[in-house]
């Protein structure tokens, strides 16, 4: 496109005037020198960066949107050409519109599309054209390619050594109507390019198709010659396109040739056919526009999601292509301080309740030392039963030793052989200790050895039933003389069977926790 290409290196050159925008330079000294800073001299410093950058983003957007628009006046934009196609067809029968609407397209309207930003819908244009609309797409670094695509239209290089160019610039090359030559006869040049003589082009590409209708060609020196304007039939409709759009801006529009070329372009969209008269509207549409309905009013639940499809895949490609509006960005912003403040508001709203000094809390039974904390930890329910297990054999073991007057630990075997005749413990007694001290002595060797040790409840429960017994059987629970206690009581769990895989192996059982 001609403005990018003027606008790629940071300034803006126009070809015809002469003019040339001042570049700035900042001076490697005046980074490095440093400046006291007050506070007038920083509010005034960033308010001129606002300003300034207002200022860009303004200008930025004014020139992104007059290159093309009809109603820019300046040298880029198209009202001349708006204004050719009134006075040929009159005021009422142009439609310049930022929204095709397809319901309200005749057979026998035209469709002058500039520079398109976004593919065109491929069915509505298809359609119009089959029922007798006129199609005409002006475009070089667009995406109207991708319109002509569709039509194996193909967008070719521009020429390095026209024959013909104004101030000898190949961008500059000057454009001549094509004659068709039937069985030897001349036909003319295309009602388009039917008062035109020269066109003098600006940075144009070329078109390339086998079969349509060369309208407009560059004569060039060593190469062939470069098409930049086809025209075709399109079922009852006809389809043309030129790759310069840059040559219908306003600039170019002092040249006669390119105004008589933008209003035969005019007529040809809505001329007669023949005998059949069109005298349709000429719908002009440029840069980024929207297209809804559907031609004929066939609309379909389809077609508005495929549109609605289209819109949002359109509206994501130009904004990784160009960056969001400057409007999307101060609803964000209004959207974030809002959020913000919605959140500071019901924060600092937020009853709190005042915290306990650290001083005055009470000390957890588990962090106490002593019994309490002792019992506490064994209670918890993370601990594992192990523990308490081994906390009873330590129990056992004390009690007998302090009762009977020991002068150390015995063994297991010697302990029980003790308790027996301490407490004159039946066979049934004796072999119920005897279980319990292995699954103790087990549990204490795998606790030691760091491996897992799964003792359940009903073995601990038992085991605590046993130990109890024995204690009370022995005196040494604190009772005073020995007592005889059944150990098959209904408050006394029964003694283990040998065979019982919880009372011989540590590790069999339910998960101690």
């Amino acid at each position: 496109m001609f403005p990018s290409r003027m606008t790629r290196d940071g300034e803006a050159t126009s070809l015809f005037l002469g003019q040339k925008s001042e570049t700035t330079s900042r001076s490697p000294t005046g980074a490095t020198s440093r400046v006291p800073w007050k506070w007038p001299a920083i509010r005034a410093h960033l308010g001129l960066a606002i300003l300034v950058g207002a200022a860009t983003i303004l200008a930025s957007s004014d020139a992104r949107a007059g290159a093309f628009d009809v109603n820019d006046t300046g040298w880029e934009g198209a009202s001349e050409l708006l204004e050719i196609a009134r006075n040929e067809l009159g005021a009422p029968r142009i439609q310049a519109v930022a929204v095709l609407n397809w319901d309200e397209v005749q057979p026998e309207d035209g469709v002058l599309a500039i520079h398109p930003l976004q593919p065109m819908d491929a069915e509505e244009t298809t359609a119009f054209m089959k029922a007798g609309g006129r199609l005409a797409i002006l475009d070089d670094y667009g995406v109207g390619d991708e319109t002509l695509k569709r039509f194996h239209i193909e967008r070719i290089a521009g020429p390095t050594r026209p024959v013909a160019a104004l101030r000898n610039k190949a961008a500059l090359a000057i454009a001549e109507p094509v004659i068709d030559v039937v069985a030897g006869h001349s036909q003319g040049p295309h009602p388009v390019a039917a008062h035109v003589q020269q066109l003098v082009t600006n940075h144009p590409t070329g078109l390339r198709h086998p079969n349509l209708s060369p309208v407009l060609k560059i004569r060039s020196i060593g190469e062939p010659d470069t098409i930049i304007a086809v025209a075709g039939q399109v079922g009852k409709g006809r389809l043309f396109a030129m790759s310069d759009p840059s040559a219908a801006i306003n600039q170019m529009l002092r040249y006669p040739g390119n105004r008589a070329f933008v209003a035969g372009l005019a007529r040809y969209l809505v001329d007669d056919d023949g005998a059949t008269r069109r005298q349709g509207r000429l719908f002009l549409v440029v840069n980024k526009f929207g297209e809804e309905g559907s031609f004929g009013g066939k609309a379909s639940l389809r077609k508005d999601l495929e549109s609605q499809l289209r819109a949002i895949a359109n509206a994501l490609a130009e904004a990784r292509r160009d960056g969001f509006p400057g409007w999307a960005h101060i609803a964000l912003a209004a959207i974030a301080a809002l959020v913000l403040a919605l959140w500071v508001g019901r924060t600092t709203a937020r009853p709190y309740k005042g915290p306990l000094p650290r001083y005055a809390r009470a000390v957890p039974l588990v962090a106490q030392g002593g019994v309490a904390g002792r019992f506490a930890v064994l209670a918890a329910p993370s601990s594992p039963r192990s523990l308490a297990l081994l906390e009873l054999k330590s129990a056992l073991s004390e009690a007998l030793v302090h009762k009977l007057s020991l002068g150390a630990d015995p063994g297991p075997d010697a302990l029980a052989k003790i308790a027996r005749k301490a407490g004159a413990l039946d066979d049934s007694a004796y072999t119920s200790l005897m279980d319990v001290l292995a699954l103790m002595q087990a549990t204490e060797a795998a606790v030691v050895a760091g491996r897992p040790s799964r003792i359940s409840r009903a073995a601990l429960g038992r085991a605590a039933s046993v130990v109890h017994a024995v204690l009370a059987a022995c005196g040494a629970d604190g009772g005073g003389d020995p007592r005889r206690r059944s150990f098959g009581s209904s408050d006394d769990a029964a003694p283990l069977p040998p065979s019982d895989p919880a009372a011989q192996n540590p590790n069999a059982g339910a998960n101690a926790g």
